[in-house]
């Protein structure tokens, strides 16, 4: 259900965000190699190949007492930014969890390592954009 505003100009308090819900994402990148190796010999996923990833995560919650947000975009970016270093420049495949590394395992690789630091988390996204794939963990 769509929040319909007031005239913000004669309205003032349709701008306030008491009791209203915001989801706010934020997204970094990393670079990664990996490869599949459950696959048949000459399948190009068999081979270590590399790929520009794009990790996204949403946090969802009403605005904090006090405060003006849900959460402060440079925690919620500290967050990423730690998570993505841990994949960054390396094998996927030989990271603890990411033997298969298909978008979704990423994913929930992903939302495991950022939970505890984001307890309003409620969206995970991995994407390859130099391919247009893209995969969402809803929480």
């Amino acid at each position: 259900m769509a929040t319909e505003l007031a005239n913000a100009q004669t309205d003032r308090a349709s701008l306030s965000v008491e009791g209203r819900v915001f989801e706010i994402s934020k997204a970094v990148t990393f670079e990664a190699a990996h490869f599949m190796g459950g696959k048949p010999e000459g399948h190009p996923y068999r081979n270590v190949h590399g790929h520009s990833f794009r990790l996204e995560a949403t946090v969802a919650g009403t605005v904090k007492a006090g405060e003006q947000w849900v959460e402060d975009f440079s925690h919620l970016t500290a967050a990423l930014e730690a998570t993505a270093a841990k994949l960054d420049h390396k094998l996927l495949n030989e990271i603890e969890g990411l033997d298969v590394p298909t978008l979704e395992r990423i994913c929930l690789w992903a939302a495991a390592d950022l939970a505890p630091g984001l307890p309003g988390l409620t969206r995970v996204a991995v994407a390859r954009p130099s391919l247009n794939e893209r995969c969402e963990l809803v929480l």
